[in-house]
């Protein structure tokens, strides 16, 4: 484990990333945290600090040194290979997890992917219309579920995706529509104005 970082700054690490699409939802959750804005630029810096350390672990060596064992670990096939998902539990999000994906090799293999996903056994929402996309209730594959014409693209950063798709307004118009997602977590929607 590493000294003085371990669930809580992770979590304030997610949130410092989140801020810059939700801060009302950030503020709220680092209070329930205990914590303080300080206190999360500061996990952030240490953070970025340590995954650029060549004497931090990389790989999933990396998220057990301050996440702890995974909670849950599974073979994902993707196409012809054979990658490995692990799990971990974090108290803000208590139907979802943090998961990281790695390429085929096991334990020392590379991070490929590492986002927020739904909990085996907590049932998605499902959304019909915009107005059921609000901020924080939907992961990537609930939006995706939901609207299966949905097209991903990536991101503005690393931690961030995109997904364009259509849905009903509040009048029942189709619209066409772009969700923002950091760490997997549905942040915003905007809608495409119509010329």
């Amino acid at each position: 484990m590493v000294s003085g970082f371990a669930t809580t700054e992770f979590q304030l690490v997610l949130l410092r990333r989140m801020a810059d699409f939700t801060p009302e939802l950030v503020e709220q959750a680092v209070r329930r945290l205990g914590s303080s804005r300080a206190a999360l630029r500061e996990a952030n810096s240490r953070w970025q600090a340590m995954i650029r350390s060549p004497r931090f672990p990389a790989g999933a060596r990396r998220y057990a040194a301050v996440l702890g064992p995974p909670q849950a670990t599974a073979a994902r096939p993707i196409g012809d290979l054979r990658c490995t998902a692990q799990q971990w539990a974090l108290p803000l999000w208590p139907e979802l997890r943090f998961e990281i994906l790695l390429g085929p090799g096991g334990g020392g293999a590379p991070v490929w992917n590492e986002w927020l996903v739904r909990a085996a056994g907590s049932p998605p929402p499902v959304p019909r219309t915009l107005a059921d996309l609000t901020p924080w209730s939907c992961v990537v594959s609930d939006v995706a579920g939901a609207f299966p014409t949905a097209v991903p693209r990536e991101g503005s950063a690393p931690t961030r995706w995109q997904l364009d798709f259509t849905a009903l307004d509040a009048a029942g118009v189709p619209r066409a529509c772009t969700a923002d997602f950091t760490w997997g977590l549905l942040q915003e929607v905007r809608v495409a104005h119509r010329s």
